[in-house]
């Protein structure tokens, strides 16, 4: 025999699970407005060509360049990993057939968000860029060069975004033993390809961290508007470390859609009104 909770404990349930829903939503913001702040108080630095920061990016770069010409094996792996692991084509490319394959397990809603993030963080970049129109390094004896305008670094934006794209979506098929080693792959990978672009001349360190801001500011308000139509659509709540739909871990397509009841789904709860001995009839 089935002992189903009395009110009084799905009641408490849902409290709780709407308290941490909402510090997660409330987390969400704030890490979106603490980023865009910072990107900002950054971009003001950087316009303002405030000393110590230029002073900052002009050492890390002479250092940088010093060590990359003093050691030719270590340059040829960072271009490596710039231009090819790291690249923006690659890690688009991989959000691209991920998105794809959202469609083909029919998680609409998901492959929106994941091709809405990637575009927004791509035009987001693009465009300030334009406005800000920041000169790239130049050094005495560069190691490599990039065409255009230099703050934010695009490729630190896109990797941000796209390893959030790809932690958020794919964690649910991950064997929790196994989700820090993901984490800390995105982690490295985030921070590598910031060290790459200032390590072969063509960024200032102030453009790297300008990318990893914006990318995390577009991450979060994206990431905010799903949880919030989750919110909307009477879906269960989700923790960061299980990604944005836990759902996608169910087997074959169509299994993914958050509004299917799957076999594992509880059933309705008694009311308040059953719970407290009241029915159609009245008391009972």
């Amino acid at each position: 025999m089935t002992v189903r909770p009395t009110a009084p404990a799905l009641r408490r349930t849902r409290r709780e699970a709407d308290r941490r829903f909402g510090v997660r939503l409330f987390g969400s913001v704030a890490v979106g407005a603490v980023a865009a702040v910072l990107f900002g108080l950054l971009l003001v630095l950087v316009e303002s060509g405030w000393h110590p920061l230029r002073r900052l990016d002009a050492g890390a770069a002479r250092w940088l360049n010093r060590t990359a010409l003093d050691h030719p094996a270590w340059t040829g792996t960072l271009r490596f990993f710039s231009d090819v692991v790291w690249d923006p084509v690659t890690l688009r490319a991989a959000v691209a057939v991920l998105t794809l394959w959202l469609v083909y397990r029919r998680a609409w809603r998901l492959a929106a968000w994941s091709a809405v993030t990637a575009v927004a963080g791509g035009l987001t970049g693009l465009l300030t860029k334009t406005v800000v129109e920041r000169a790239r390094p130049v050094l005495p004896d560069p190691v490599a060069h990039a065409p255009g305008f230099s703050f934010p670094s695009g490729h630190a934006m896109t990797a941000t975004t796209s390893f959030a794209i790809l932690l958020l979506v794919l964690l649910p098929m991950v064997r929790k033993g196994l989700r820090p080693l993901c984490w800390a792959v995105a982690a490295v990978s985030v921070l590598g390809v910031g060290f790459t672009r200032v390590a072969l001349g063509v960024h200032w360190f102030s453009d790297v961290v300008g990318g990893w801001m914006l990318g995390l500011a577009v991450v979060a308000l994206t990431g905010w508007s799903f949880e919030a139509w989750r919110s909307d659509a009477g879906l269960g709540r989700t923790e960061m470390a299980e990604g944005l739909e836990p759902e996608l871990s169910g087997d074959g397509p169509g299994s993914s859609d958050p509004e299917a009841p799957g076999p594992d789904s509880p059933g309705p709860g008694p009311s308040d009104a059953e719970t407290s001995g009241q029915g159609p009839a009245g008391p009972r």
